[in-house]
């Protein structure tokens, strides 16, 4: 769409009932959001008022059960919020990709250089320079652009801020480049291959999936190339509860091994018993074997392993929780997950600094708040990152104060039932 006219449209209300089915309720600030988007673009690229913009949205997502299962071919159940990034992209006719985000330098990736490049790992124009290549190795004749993203995503908030740029690169080279071709799961895939080839980290693809197909999805990774993905119905306020995200504010910095050695010591016990992931593997044959693994592996990685086989049961059973409406029973597998995280896998804490354990003082501070109502886990990587904390809504206020009180910062998201989209054309 033409900016002069975007801008118009945007001002005046006019595109409310387009971005209604995205946005819901949030829908009229969604349009200030992306008016300011416009002029910040024009701002970062001066060009013709005539140019043809494209609008992009992806959103965050929280993991509601499933902690470090998805590495081992596991199951998983995670939610889109309402928190989203958002992004302006024109054609720019080039061989040269020019992502500008607000606050943060260009990112310019020539597409005549798409090999891994070692300086750039674990930054973000390595996310986008790994979607391009894996479009290219796919067949597609991925161009040049310019885009402007902005994020309401909290970086290092526990909503997978990262997950969401991703997804959003590769939802703007699909439209403009690819005829929107890719459906949600192959979208997710590119992005997860740009994560764990060029960005370096060895993540699983639940987090991509979620903020690809937005709403409450449950996959089941036994097949890596085609995971079985559905949608679940879960209304939280129907139920009474909100769910809050509460971020430890602690630095993810040199936590980057202790992340890592968890996929690493599960396929250690994997391995031991001759298969490739866990999920693979017979639990019978785990227990009756315990104390070959442990002699071969560490009483650690066997906990890890242990925690592999429960959580991955307790998605199940979630799910099943969600079908049925059993809330619940939902609660209390949510609880369990929590506790087997501190006894079993233990990521919790930094393991080289027995003096910082700030996931362990929030989930103990909420877990006083609450009163032994609602429930709280640790979720995602753990460490010094989040947990999420289902609250009675009679207790929301007090809760984030007695959280924020305690030197967090306390999220409450909505759900949100669209993944990555075009928004305008």
């Amino acid at each position: 769409m033409e900016r002069g006219h975007l801008l118009e449209l945007l001002k005046n209300g006019a595109l409310l009932e387009r971005l209604a089915p995205v946005y819901g309720p949030d829908a009229r600030e969604a349009c200030g959001r992306l008016e300011q988007l416009v002029r910040e673009y024009a701002g970062t690229f001066p060009s013709g008022a005539g140019d043809d913009i494209w609008l992009f949205s992806a959103p965050g997502r929280v993991e509601l059960a499933g902690s470090h299962t998805d590495h081992q071919r596991g199951r998983g159940l995670a939610a889109a919020v309402n928190l989203d990034t958002i992004a302006c992209a024109v054609p720019n006719g080039s061989g040269t990709i020019r992502i500008k985000s607000r606050n943060h330098r260009m990112a310019a990736i020539d597409l005549r250089d798409l090999d891994q490049r070692p300086d750039e790992r674990g930054s973000s124009p390595s996310l986008v320079r790994g979607a391009a290549a894996r479009l290219r190795q796919l067949g597609y004749a991925v161009g040049g652009f310019d885009a402007y993203t902005t994020s309401i995503v909290p970086r290092g908030g526990g909503m997978s801020s990262s997950a969401a740029f991703e997804v959003l690169a590769v939802t703007i080279m699909n439209h403009l480049f690819c005829g929107g071709a890719l459906d949600c799961l192959q979208t997710a895939q590119v992005a997860q291959y740009a994560e764990n080839v060029y960005f370096g980290k060895p993540s699983g693809p639940l987090d991509q999936l979620s903020c690809a197909f937005g709403g409450v999805i449950a996959a089941d990774f036994r097949d890596p190339l085609s995971p079985r993905v559905r949608r679940l119905p879960l209304n939280l306020e129907a139920y009474g509860f909100a769910l809050c995200v509460v971020d430890t504010r602690a630095s993810h910095a040199d936590l980057v091994g202790d992340f890592a050695a968890i996929p690493r010591e599960m396929g250690q016990v994997a391995a031991c018993l001759d298969k490739s992931f866990l999920a693979e593997t017979d639990y019978r044959q785990f227990l009756q074997e315990l104390p070959r693994l442990r002699a071969a592996c560490g009483d650690r990685a066997v906990l890890r392993a242990y925690h592999f086989f429960q959580e991955d049961r307790r998605v199940l059973r979630q799910c099943g929780d969600l079908e049925r409406g059993d809330f619940a029973d939902f609660l209390r597998c949510t609880r369990a997950s929590g506790r087997s995280s501190f006894l079993y896998l233990q990521n919790a804490s930094n393991h080289a600094d027995s003096r910082c354990q700030p996931l362990a003082v929030l989930q103990a501070l909420a877990e006083e708040l609450l009163e032994e109502s609602g429930a709280v886990r640790i979720q995602g990587g753990g460490f010094a990152g989040t947990i999420e904390v289902l609250v009675p809504l009679e207790r929301l206020d007090r809760f984030v104060r007695g959280m924020e009180a305690g030197g967090a910062a306390c999220y409450v998201p909505r759900l949100r039932e669209a993944g990555a989209v075009l928004l305008v054309s």
